[in-house]
C-alpha cells in the first residue's frame, strides 16, 4: 500500500458518466428534438457500459497482480493545500474499491438500460438520464476517491442526486416533498460527518500527521491510540467513528435517520433500483468497510453500530409486514438488509457485509425493477391489494422476482443464502447474541412478508379493473433482459463466497484480505468462533425458521385458508395499527421536530415582522416625521427669510425707480434742495 502502482486509466471510469451527464444536460432537449430519445439512451447508457467495460479491464489486471499489490494510483491534479492539509483529485483502486466499481457500473449500466424502456414515454426523457449518469459520476467519486474528503464530495454528489431523481416528477407535491424529507434528514447524518473529519484531522495534526488522505490515514491510525479531543475529553478515535456512523446512519437509512428511505419510492422505479437499493443506500456501510483500520480501534461503536443494525433490521422487517404499496415492501426490506450489513461490519465481519452489499445489489435491483414492470404493465398502479394473477400474464417477471425473493429470504443455494446466513452466523460466533436473535427474527419476518407480496402480486385472481386486465402485458426487451441478468445473478452471485461449513473455499473473502490487512482490523476479524458443526447448526435452525415464515404465508396469501384480517387481530387490533402505521415515528418525528421547529420559525417571523418591522417602521415614522417638520421650517423659515430679503429688495428698487424720471430741471432741484440740507445740517452743528 506504501508504493501503489501508477495508472492512468480509472480516470476514465468516472469521466465518461461526467461526460454523459453533460452531453445529456446540455445538449439533451436539442437530442431529443432532432434525433429522438434512442440518442439520449445511446449516451446516458453507453457512457457506463464503456466505464463497466474499463472496470472490468482493471479486475483482470488486478487478479493478475500478488495480493499485497493490488494497489493503483491515479493522480489527476492537486487540490488543496493549506492549514497543514494536502490534498489532490486522486483515484485509488484496490479490492473493496474495484468490488463497488463493479456493482455501480455493472448493475448501474442494467438499470440504465431497463431506464431507457421504463422512462420512454417520459417528456423529460433527457433530464432523467442527465441526473442518472451525474449520479453515476457522483458514486464512483466517493468510492474511488483517495481522500476523505473527495468521498465527502461524492457523499454529497449522490444525495443531491437523489433529491433530484425523488422530486423528478416535480409537478406533484408529494414528490417534491418526498424529495425534500430525503434531502433534510441526510443533511443531519452529512453535518455529523463533516465535524467527524474535522475531529479526525485535528487528532492526527496533534500527533503529528494531519492528513485526510485514506492510506495515510491507516498508517497513522495507530498513534491515535489514547489521545484525546481537546476540551471535550473523549477519544479522538471513539468521538470521530461514532460521528462517522450517525453519518452513515443518515445515507444508509438505518434508526434513527431511515424515515426518509420509504418516502423515496415517490421517484421513478430506475431510481429505486439504482439509488435506493444497489449504491447510495450502501455508501455508509463501504466508508465503515474502507476505515476499518480506525473502527476496529472502537469498540464500543462497534457495539452500538451491530446493535442498532439488529434493531434496525428487525424494526423495518415489523413494518414491511403490512404494507401494500408494492415498492414500499421492498423498501422497508432494503431498510432491514442495510441493518444486517451494519450487523456484519459492526462486529468485525466486514468481508461478510461487503459481500451482503453486493448480493444485495443483485436481488434487490432485481426485485425493484421486477416491481417496476408489474407497475408498467398495471398503468402505474402500486397498491398489491388491487393486483393478483399476474404470473399467468408476465410469466418473465414472475420468474425473477421469485428468484429474488428466494435469494432475499435465504433458501439455500441462491445468492442471500450464501450472505446474510454468514452475517447471522458472524454475529453469534462474535458473541453477539442479542443482536443474533434480533436478526434470527428477522431473516423468518423477511420471508414471510416477501412471499405475502409474491402471493398477492402474483397468485390468485385478478383484482384490479377490466381495463388493467385487458393492457397487461409482459415487459419490452430492454426491461425484460435486465431483469433476466438480474435473476441469474440473484441465483449464482453468491458462489464466491460459500460457507466454511460447505467448502472451504472463499475467494472473494480472499480478494478483500489485503484491505482488511491492518493488526488491529486482523484481531477484531479473527476473535470468534470457528466451529464449523455449530455454523452448520445455527445454519439449520435459520433454515427452519425461515421455512416456517413461507409456510405461514402460503397459509394465508395462497392457500386462503386464514383470513389475513383474523390473524392481525389474534396479534391485537392495536398491535396491527401500529405496524400499519410505522409504529408513528413519522408522527413522531413530526410532534418532537419538525412542529416545534415550524412553530420557531413562525415566531420568530412574527418577531421579525412585529418586533424588528416595527422598529423599523416606527424609525421610518419618526423620520418622515422629521422630514415633515424640517419641510415646514424650511418652506416658511428659510424660504420666508429668503422671500422677505428678496421682497424688501425690490419694494425698495421700486420706489427708487420713480425717482429717476429723466427730468435734468428735476435732478438740479433734487441736488440743490440735498445741498441745502446738508449746509443746514453743518450750520446747527457749529451753532450747538
Amino acid at each position: 500500500m506504501d508504493h501503489p502502482i501508477s495508472v492512468t486509466f480509472i480516470r476514465w471510469i468516472i469521466l465518461l458518466p461526467l461526460l454523459g451527464a453533460a452531453i445529456n444536460f446540455l445538449l439533451g432537449p436539442w437530442l431529443q428534438k432532432t434525433i429522438g430519445k434512442r440518442a439520449i439512451s445511446f449516451v446516458g447508457c453507453g457512457v457506463v457500459i464503456v466505464a463497466f467495460v474499463i472496470a472490468v479491464v482493471a479486475f483482470t489486471r488486478m487478479l493478475r497482480l500478488a495480493p499485497d499489490d493490488r494497489f493503483m494510483l491515479d493522480y489527476l491534479w492537486p487540490w488543496m493545500h493549506i492549514g497543514g492539509l494536502d490534498l489532490d483529485i486522486a483515484l485509488w483502486l484496490d479490492p473493496l474499491s474495484m468490488v463497488m466499481t463493479l456493482i455501480v457500473t455493472g448493475v448501474g449500466g442494467l438499470i440504465h438500460i431497463y431506464s431507457s424502456g421504463y422512462m420512454h414515454d417520459d417528456e423529460s426523457y433527457w433530464r432523467f438520464f442527465g441526473w442518472l449518469n451525474l449520479f453515476t459520476f457522483a458514486m464512483l467519486t466517493l468510492v474511488l476517491g483517495d481522500n476523505l474528503w473527495l468521498m465527502f464530495v461524492g457523499w454529497e454528489g449522490v444525495g443531491l442526486c437523489s433529491f433530484a431523481l425523488i422530486g423528478f416528477w416535480y409537478k406533484v407535491l408529494a414528490n417534491t416533498t418526498a424529495g425534500n424529507k430525503a434531502f433534510i434528514v441526510n443533511r443531519v447524518g452529512d453535518l455529523a460527518f463533516v465535524v467527524a473529519l474535522y475531529a479526525l484531522f485535528q487528532g492526527l495534526g496533534s500527533v503529528g500527521h494531519p492528513t485526510l488522505v485514506t492510506r495515510e490515514v491507516a498508517k497513522y491510525a495507530p498513534m491515535l491510540a489514547g489521545v484525546t479531543m481537546p476540551y471535550l475529553g473523549w477519544q479522538v478515535v471513539g468521538f470521530s467513528t461514532l460521528l462517522m456512523f450517525i453519518g452513515a446512519t443518515g445515507k444508509s437509512a438505518q434508526i434513527p435517520l431511515y424515515v426518509w428511505l420509504p418516502d423515496a419510492m415517490a421517484g421513478p422505479t430506475p431510481v429505486s433500483a439504482l439509488i435506493h437499493a444497489a449504491t447510495m443506500v450502501t455508501a455508509g456501510i463501504y466508508m465503515v468497510a474502507r476505515l476499518n483500520f480506525l473502527f476496529s480501534m472502537a469498540p464500543a461503536t462497534m457495539t452500538v453500530m451491530a446493535v442498532i443494525g439488529g434493531l434496525t433490521a428487525l424494526l423495518a422487517a415489523t413494518i414491511g409486514l403490512a404494507q401494500n404499496d408494492i415498492k414500499k415492501v421492498l423498501a422497508y426490506s432494503t431498510v432491514s438488509q442495510l441493518g444486517y450489513m451494519f450487523v456484519a461490519v459492526g462486529v468485525g465481519a466486514y468481508a461478510a457485509g461487503v459481500f451482503h452489499l453486493m448480493t444485495h445489489a443483485f436481488f434487490k435491483a432485481c426485485l425493484f425493477l421486477g416491481s417496476g414492470s408489474v407497475i408498467h404493465a398495471m398503468g402505474g398502479e402500486q397498491d398489491m391489494r388491487k393486483m393478483g394473477g399476474l404470473r399467468h400474464k408476465m410469466p418473465l417477471t414472475f420468474l425473477t422476482f421469485l428468484a429474488a425473493t428466494l435469494a432475499i429470504a435465504g433458501i439455500p443455494p441462491f445468492a442471500g443464502f450464501m450472505s446474510k446466513d454468514e452475517i447471522i452466523w458472524q454475529a453469534f460466533a462474535h458473541g453477539h447474541v442479542f443482536v443474533w436473535f434480533l436478526l434470527l427474527l428477522g431473516a423468518a419476518l423477511t420471508v414471510f412478508y416477501m412471499f405475502r407480496q409474491v402471493y398477492m402480486t402474483f397468485f390468485g385472481e385478478f383484482r384490479g379493473t377490466h381495463e388493467q386486465e385487458h393492457h397487461l402485458h409482459e415487459s419490452p426487451p430492454s426491461m425484460a433482459y435486465v431483469l433476466v441478468v438480474l435473476g441469474v445473478l440473484s441465483v449464482v452471485g453468491g458462489i464466491g463466497n460459500i460457507p466454511e461449513f460447505i467448502i472451504s473455499w472463499k475467494p472473494f473473502e480472499q480478494f478483500l484480505d489485503p484491505v482488511f490487512s491492518s493488526p488491529v482490523t486482523r484481531h477484531v476479524i479473527e476473535s470468534h468462533l470457528t466451529s464449523h458443526a455449530t455454523e452448520a447448526g445455527f445454519a439449520l435452525l435459520t433454515f427452519i425458521l425461515v421455512i416456517g415464515g413461507w409456510y405461514f404465508a402460503d397459509l394465508i396469501y395462497r392457500q386462503e385458508r386464514m383470513d389475513p384480517a383474523r390473524f392481525s387481530e389474534a396479534l391485537g387490533g392495536v398491535v396491527y395499527d401500529w405496524v400499519l402505521n410505522k409504529y408513528y415515528v413519522d408522527e413522531l418525528y413530526d410532534y418532537v421536530f419538525v412542529q416545534p421547529y415550524l412553530f420557531a420559525t413562525q415566531a420568530l417571523a412574527w418577531f421579525d415582522l412585529h418586533i424588528i418591522d416595527g422598529v423599523v417602521n416606527f424609525a421610518a415614522t419618526v423620520i418622515i416625521f422629521l422630514s415633515w417638520l424640517s419641510g415646514l421650517f424650511d418652506k416658511y423659515v428659510v424660504d420666508g427669510l429668503v422671500n422677505a430679503a428678496s421682497n424688501i429688495t425690490l419694494d425698495v428698487g421700486n420706489r427708487l425707480r420713480r425717482l429717476q424720471t429723466g427730468s435734468i430741471n428735476g435732478y438740479l432741484y433734487g441736488i440743490l434742495a440735498a445741498v441745502m440740507v446738508i449746509l443746514l445740517v453743518r450750520a446747527v452743528a457749529r451753532t450747538g
